[in-house]
């Protein structure tokens, strides 16, 4: 409930970053693609020892810019042991997938939403999903033409990770989606977001422990990213449709996404206790 407040609050702030969506135009779309993706750049970032000083006596020896580039790598690859992860964080992959997945997974079952381009015919059109580092590119969004595609969902992660602030850290979320005919027109719908543990009060997220479990940073995004998916799909589904009453959620069954093949990282020493 308090990650969905926080969501709430970081979208009204912004409010003038959003572009509602009509039901006359839902109506009009007959095969709306999927995609997510993340900018590059984007992340996973850390910032936490550079930007907050009380962490100094922790550090020891340990510069602020090297203990965040150990933790940024903890974020983005896990903790690995030879050639194995053994504690999991979140993908690149991971983070845009889920917001589409869970988007969609909250949208009801009736038009447009029934007929969605299937999300392996969308990677292999745009030859992306094929390696754990998403493409940064914006995709050619005219080779969903052929797949009987109209419109277009994007999703787009701009920057994601931790920071800290007076001994409190936690992590941030930034991007956008939008809604846009393939014949063009501009935007039919559009949604800025921006959600941030520190500015919304959420439980401090020791980063010490983060570097030792990177799984309490991906259980952390994840739970952002399925609350600014409620947002979304509340937006996709405007008042007059939610007004007629037989509004069902499609549920987990449409989550499938396209695999991807993993690649060997850097491994990063554990920080400091």
């Amino acid at each position: 409930m308090l990650m969905r407040a926080m969501v709430l609050l970081s979208l009204g702030v912004t409010a003038c970053a959003h572009t509602p969506l009509s039901s006359g135009t839902l109506d009009r779309i007959a095969r709306p693609a999927f995609v997510s993706r993340i900018e590059e750049g984007a992340g996973p970032k850390a910032t936490v020892f550079r930007d907050d000083s009380s962490y100094g006596g922790k550090l020891k020896k340990l510069e602020p810019k090297e203990a965040d580039r150990r933790l940024q790598l903890k974020l983005a690859k896990g903790v690995i042991e030879g050639d194995h992860v053994v504690v999991p964080s979140i993908t690149r992959f991971e983070v845009a997938d889920a917001l589409r997945a869970n988007t969609l997974a909250l949208l009801p079952r009736d038009q447009p939403w029934a007929t969605v381009v299937d999300p392996v015919a969308v990677a292999g059109a745009l030859e992306s999903f094929l390696v754990e580092e998403v493409p940064a590119n914006p995709p050619d969004f005219e080779l969903l033409k052929p797949l009987g595609a109209d419109a277009v969902l994007e999703f787009v992660i701009e920057d994601y990770g931790m920071r800290s602030d007076g001994g409190r850290a936690g992590v941030y979320l930034e991007g956008y989606g939008r809604l846009f005919f393939l014949e063009g027109g501009g935007n039919k719908w559009f949604r800025s977001f921006r959600l941030d543990d520190i500015d919304s009060g959420q439980p401090h997220l020791d980063p010490f422990k983060v570097a030792k479990d990177p799984g309490l940073f991906r259980d952390r995004l994840t739970a952002a990213i399925k609350a600014v998916a409620e947002v979304f799909a509340k937006d996709l589904t405007p008042p007059e449709r939610r007004a007629g009453g037989n509004f069902v959620p499609r549920g987990n069954d449409e989550q499938t996404a396209p695999k991807r093949l993993e690649k060997k990282n850097d491994h990063a020493d554990d920080l400091p206790e």
